[in-house]
């Protein structure tokens, strides 16, 4: 797993061993970056189920001004840390080791809002539906911003999660990235 693009392109992500992390192969990760702006200059992202930080350090070697990181697991927490040390993204970037929905409150109670929003749960635990309503009730989301969900193309989403709508879909293999932004959906 290495970043594709930007000031840290072809650095090498470390992963933690076991199963405990599936991080987004980098070919799905290449297909949404190519989706989403190239320049991501000034932009906040919010990386939920963070896992070893692939999706935020790719956002940041691309230009965000800040990531927040968010996940559970101390054992990711070391791997996150280190990745981001060594691409020098550390004084840019938070890491929470909270459960994702308590993040949420959190942040909504703090006012933070953001410009892309990452996650990448479990698949089908039932995670995808309960995360956007979450974002979509605390607010987080900005005017133009755009929440990307990643999961199995066997766990249905629907086109609306109250003030967020589906706005595309794109499937890779047993693997889908849905895109959420606010208003309602225009993929049916």
């Amino acid at each position: 797993m290495r970043v594709i693009s930007g000031q840290a392109k072809g650095h090498r992500l470390k992963v933690p061993k076991g199963r405990a992390v599936r991080p987004t192969a980098d070919r799905v990760k290449e297909a949404l970056f190519n989706i989403l702006p190239h320049d991501l200059s000034g932009l906040r992202v919010l990386d939920l189920f963070a896992g070893t930080g692939n999706l935020s350090a790719e956002a940041l070697s691309r230009g965000a001004a800040a990531a927040i990181l968010v996940d559970f697991s101390p054992k990711v927490r070391r791997t996150i840390r280190e990745n981001l040390r060594m691409l020098g993204f550390s004084d840019r970037s938070e890491l929470w080791t909270v459960s994702v929905l308590q993040s949420v409150r959190l942040l909504s109670r703090r006012g933070e809002t953001f410009d892309l929003i990452f996650f990448d749960p479990p698949y089908e635990k039932g995670w995808v539906g309960k995360i956007l309503s979450a974002i979509a009730r605390a607010g987080l989301l900005r005017e133009a911003g755009i929440v990307v969900a990643e999961h199995s193309s066997r766990e249905k989403v629907r086109e609306n999660y109250e003030a967020l709508g589906l706005q595309d879909q794109r499937r890779y293999g047993s693997t889908v990235l849905s895109f959420f932004g606010l208003g309602k959906a225009v993929v049916p």
